[in-house]
């Protein structure tokens, strides 16, 4: 992402032109972050909004040595984490939910397997509760390591590793449900 030094300028002087000119370019990549860790896209738009201001409101302290998008990611995702320290009494921490899958068109293996990319993936990390969920987005996806985890999210180191082993048991079932799903097309 490359954002130009005027266009940052013009965000620090409270110019709104650049301000909304800086959202449309930050939008995608953002709104990408916040569905990682939220499953529909009114609370994903809330973060990613909330996540926005705070970029705004600390521009001022952004040093150009480090890659913008990085830094715009870094905010966001504490963003994600502070909303949900906030929201946790709030919230029921599992929900189980039918483990069903959409129905597979039919179609050859090597098509099935072409099919199967990110995007589904995604829909089946999208699956997963959502402590789970957001335990394996921050170690796989982010790089944090269970004790930063833990701290982030008050929990401790072994919370998180079970919340990551029970993500990847889960990721293996719908993974193999998916397989079979394919398997009695063929």
């Amino acid at each position: 992402m490359n954002v130009e030094k005027e266009l940052l300028e013009g965000c620090k002087n409270e110019n709104r032109r650049a301000q909304h000119e800086l959202y449309k370019k930050c939008y995608s990549i953002l709104l990408s972050v916040c569905f990682r860790y939220e499953r529909n896209k009114e609370d994903a738009e809330f973060l990613l909004n909330k996540a926005f201001y705070k970029i705004l409101k600390n521009l001022k302290k952004y040093d150009d040595k480090v890659p913008f998008e990085a830094w715009i990611r870094r905010i966001t995702i504490n963003t994600v984490i502070d909303n949900y320290r906030k929201n946790k009494k709030n919230k029921v921490d599992y929900v189980e939910e039918p483990m069903t899958l959409a129905p597979v068109q039919s179609m050859d293996f090597n098509e099935a397997e072409q099919k199967y990319d990110a995007e589904e993936l995604q829909r089946l990390i999208d699956r997963l509760p959502p402590v789970s969920k957001k335990v394996f987005n921050l170690y796989v996806i982010d790089g944090y390591n269970h004790k930063e985890i833990g701290e982030k999210l008050d929990m401790s180191e072994g919370t998180s590793k079970w919340h990551l082993s029970s993500a990847r048991k889960k990721l293996k079932e719908l993974l193999q449900q998916l397989r079979n799903n394919v398997a009695m097309l063929l």
